[in-house]
């Protein structure tokens, strides 16, 4: 018989380092235990066990929730933005499917921070075009350093993000605008603390931050070429078609004729496909 997991309650605490320390000491589940849990929840409506769920993946919302703090939102609300989404996930997730849980939340993690951080941030209240949202998640990690773009660099992330050179220069000019004074005025004393020169800091170096980055690099590159490698040449065919081709993406209805079945047979074996990659990516993810 398996041995019981024990949670205990996460009690208050009073910083969010403490609560980063707390939620990082709740055990992580194999996949056994989890898909035990999984079904008690979904079988008996079981809230203890969605709540050792929950628990247990703290640390990834932390972990997706630090990669959201250049946008000067408060570290606490990004993670209370995404526990919200992994207790969405929770209660959608059916075990039955093959994948591990932390593959079907990182979606609704991720869902629920980035409508957080649009309807904060002032300067982009007006980003609700599917370019504008490509570009103000992605325009500040591609731009080289602090320096307007150039020309050349902007044809290039343009050409990457697959919208028109005009809306990168208007995203980045929204970005860059609204300037702050770096330092305090010198008879303002009791304010330097509040100055952006009393908290801010270059942590693109940070060896944590490196990590991350290669682990995701590796992840969205060679772990998903080593996925696509997984499945036959019809899946992969579809999946690429379907998913990979951002100027002209396929539809059922085209693939159904490529291949002389219906459309619902082109569903069937897409939701497949994609089942054995979240699958085959899911330990990636972990590390990461």
């Amino acid at each position: 018989m398996t041995q019981a997991l024990t949670f205990p309650t996460l009690s208050a605490v009073g910083n969010i380092d403490a609560y980063i320390q707390a939620a990082k000491r709740f055990p992580l589940l194999t996949e056994e235990e989890e898909f035990r849990l999984a079904t008690r929840f979904r079988d008996e409506e079981d809230v203890e066990a969605a709540r050792q769920l929950v628990l247990s993946h703290l640390r990834v919302v932390i972990s997706i929730a630090r990669g959201y703090l250049g946008y000067g939102l408060p570290h606490a609300d990004l993670i209370q933005e995404g526990n919200i989404g992994l207790m969405k996930a929770v209660k959608r997730f059916d075990p039955a499917r093959g994948v591990r849980l932390v593959s079907f939340a990182m979606h609704w993690i991720k869902a629920e921070i980035h409508e957080y951080v649009l309807k904060n941030w002032r300067m982009v209240k007006v980003a609700t075009t599917k370019a504008q949202r490509k570009l103000f998640f992605n325009l500040r990690s591609m731009k080289p350093g602090s320096e307007s773009l150039v020309p050349k660099q902007v044809a290039y992330i343009a050409q990457h993000l697959n919208v028109k050179p005009e809306e990168v220069i208007e995203m980045e000019t929204r970005l860059s605008g609204h300037d702050l004074a770096l330092e305090a005025n010198d008879d303002d004393e009791d304010n330097y603390a509040f100055a952006p020169i009393a908290y801010l800091a270059d942590s693109s170096n940070e060896p944590t931050r490196v990590l991350e980055d290669r682990a995701k690099a590796h992840l969205q590159g060679d772990g998903l070429q080593a996925a696509l490698g997984c499945l036959d040449a019809r899946s992969r065919r579809i999946v690429e078609s379907r998913w990979l081709n951002d100027v002209d993406p396929a539809t059922l209805h085209d693939l159904a004729g490529e291949f002389g079945v219906s459309a619902e047979r082109i569903r069937q074996i897409e939701v497949k496909a994609m089942q054995k990659m979240r699958a085959y990516l899911a330990p990636l993810a972990l590390a990461a």
